[in-house]
């Protein structure tokens, strides 16, 4: 985090109805906020300002001086030590992250870089929960109690999730080897009926020339999750996201869920970031060195041009505590994408070893 103050006050400005002031919550797959109480749509006022990439090098520079940030208060969970935001007058709830209790007392005032645009929800819980039911009944082996606990409404919590996207273009310098196959015929003997003989055969060999050269690759938003409080495979599964149709941040769109705050930090995303664009970069080389096979003893990559956006995107989570270790399932918030962690029942697999053995011991006695 650039910076963070203990407060004791966690109470957030709540959004209300314009017609009976009662609390209002976005409602997935519009451009509005509903009331809970009359059920009235109040529609969000959707800017139609340009999503702008930013400057990497003028914010890691001015990052606490001129770039635009701002303070969130967020709850940090004891179990697992996730930050989230929770609704407004919220005294206690469950952590979206490993589904230990929390009891509100007290927050962290989080000064971060804002987030200048997002992807409001599509998915609503009612069909994110069938969509997150139906991949449970799909598993094999699963305890019935997972089952049952998948069932309690409050156990599926809407979620934004903070991401980086980068943009660069790169220059790499290399030096390698290119290896071009060729075939020759060489003669062996071998032992046939108690007698040497001599016979031939062809084998392919591979001649080395060294290589330098040059290329030059673009990139375009590379997505970096900012987030540790999920398992990375899973999370990094829910792709693609409709980066398209990001739209710019307006607090309105949070207005029912919670907000995790980035735990990886600008210069930290772009590292991330690196490493995705030196898995493309070098297969570039390889291509631009060419032959049958290829060498590369060094290269030197130049960023330039470098951008990013601060987005967050939706999600919903489910996490429980099972025998002491937490399962995490999320479902992508556009598109209904599901995966997760799974613990496996191992009455169930025994029983189920036991009963094949029994047939197996059944057939053994009849045949």
């Amino acid at each position: 985090m650039e910076n963070e103050n203990l407060i004791t006050d966690t109470t957030q400005k709540e959004i209300v109805c314009k017609g009976c002031g009662s609390k209002l919550k976005f409602a997935p797959g519009t451009n509005s906020l509903k009331c809970e109480h009359c059920g009235t749509m109040n529609e969000i006022a959707v800017s139609d300002e340009i999503i702008e990439e930013l400057d990497f090098e003028s914010y890691i520079n001015n990052l606490g001086e001129e770039a635009e940030m701002h303070d969130i208060i967020t709850v940090k969970c004891d179990a697992c030590s996730a930050q989230t935001s929770f609704e407004a007058n919220v005294v206690s709830d469950f952590c979206p992250f490993c589904g230990s209790p929390i009891v509100v007392t007290s927050g962290t005032v989080n000064r971060s870089i804002q987030p200048k645009s997002l992807l409001p929800f599509l998915i609503d819980k009612k069909k994110a929960k069938d969509m997150f039911s139906t991949w449970l009944k799909k598993l094999w082996w699963a305890p019935n109690d997972i089952l049952k606990l998948a069932s309690q409404d409050g156990k599926l919590s809407g979620l934004y999730i903070p991401y980086w996207t980068y943009d660069a273009n790169t220059t790499t310098t290399y030096i390698g080897e290119r290896g071009i196959d060729y075939t020759e015929t060489e003669e062996y003997t071998t032992e046939e009926n108690g007698q040497t003989v001599t016979k031939t055969r062809t084998i392919t060999r591979t001649e080395w020339y060294p290589v330098s050269g040059v290329v030059d690759d673009s990139f375009d938003d590379v997505l970096v999750v900012a987030s540790s409080s999920l398992p990375q495979q899973n999370i990094e599964k829910l792709a693609p996201w409709d980066l398209e149709n990001l739209v710019p941040f307006n607090p309105d769109f949070l207005s029912g869920y919670k907000t995790e705050c980035y735990q990886i930090g600008l210069k930290e995303g772009f590292e991330e970031a690196r490493g995705v664009m030196e898995t493309d970069i070098h297969s570039h080389v390889l291509s631009d060195i060419g032959g049958n096979h290829q060498r590369v003893f060094s290269k030197n990559t130049q960023y330039s041009d470098i951008t990013f956006k601060h987005i967050l995107l939706p999600l919903w989570l489910s996490s429980y505590l099972y025998q002491g270790k937490t399962y995490r399932f999320m479902v992508n918030g556009r598109t209904g994408e599901v995966q997760g962690e799974r613990p496996y029942s191992w009455i169930k697999i025994t029983l189920a070893i036991l009963g094949l053995i029994a047939f197996i011991a059944l057939l053994i006695m009849i045949y």
